[in-house]
């Protein structure tokens, strides 16, 4: 488990944090900047292919994503693994405590570092910190939505355009993919993600090639049109202005 790793005291300061000037980001009050400064341990590094956190472990620590990409999943008792959703910078987790999934990063990653100890204190004296966490829990469970209906009601080529278009959205408003729109994932991981076999996976990528909208590489996903995936999926995108993060 992460935590297991050496915590860092060296810190970007709050200050300087490289999301604060995304406009896909709320701006914190000069309190609240101060308050989460306090607030953050220090910074934790993962490499590409780590677990971060253990589904069954307890973490005495909250993370939010500085930079890179990661996901969440569980395991069969056989080693077959669903994928319930990917991270990104400006994500938190570690929130449940005991953790009912596995994270893993998919690039390296950066992660702040906060003590789960102090979590009261930002409800007590911080209401609008305390409804940011909220925000952000709510938002995980209607991402959650849209994934079940994927599986559950869209077809395969739906299904793969869906999670394809829903990845950039939220690469392209991170500014992820400094002109190259690459998302670093293998066809393992979307199959996972999908409930699909990996040949069937195959091949429903490759109609999306073959229209030229994603062009697959080695180890990750270049998307050509987000629009005409999104009109695959019959996805209106993410839908949500200015949010919060810790």
């Amino acid at each position: 488990m992460a935590t297991s790793r050496p915590i860092h005291s060296f810190k970007t300061p709050c200050e300087q944090c490289p999301l604060r000037p995304l406009p896909h980001f709320r701006e914190f009050s000069r309190d609240e900047l101060e308050f989460v400064s306090r607030f953050k341990r220090g910074e934790l590094a993962v490499d590409a292919g780590s677990t971060i956190l253990v589904e069954g472990a307890h973490s005495a620590h909250l993370f939010t994503v500085l930079s890179g990409w990661g996901f969440r999943y569980k395991m069969l008792e056989d080693g077959r693994r669903q994928i319930l959703n990917y991270i990104m910078p400006g994500d938190l987790i570690g929130l449940q405590g005991t953790m009912q999934h596995s994270i893993e990063a998919l690039s390296p990653v950066s992660l702040c570092v906060f003590e789960r100890d102090r979590l009261m204190t930002l409800y007590n004296k911080h209401p609008s910190l305390a409804f940011d966490i909220t925000w952000i829990a709510a938002r995980e469970e209607r991402i959650l939505d849209e994934h079940l209906l994927s599986i559950g009601r869209r077809t395969a080529l739906e299904r793969a355009a869906y999670l394809l278009a829903f990845l950039f959205e939220r690469g392209r408003k991170l500014d992820l993919f400094n002109g190259r729109k690459f998302i670093p994932i293998t066809q393992q991981h979307i199959a996972d993600t999908l409930g699909l076999s990996i040949v069937h996976t195959n091949k429903t990528l490759k109609k999306l090639s073959e229209r030229g909208l994603i062009r697959w590489q080695e180890r990750g996903c270049e998307v050509l049109n987000g629009e005409e995936l999104m009109a695959i999926a019959g996805w209106d995108g993410l839908g949500e202005g200015k949010r919060p993060f810790i």
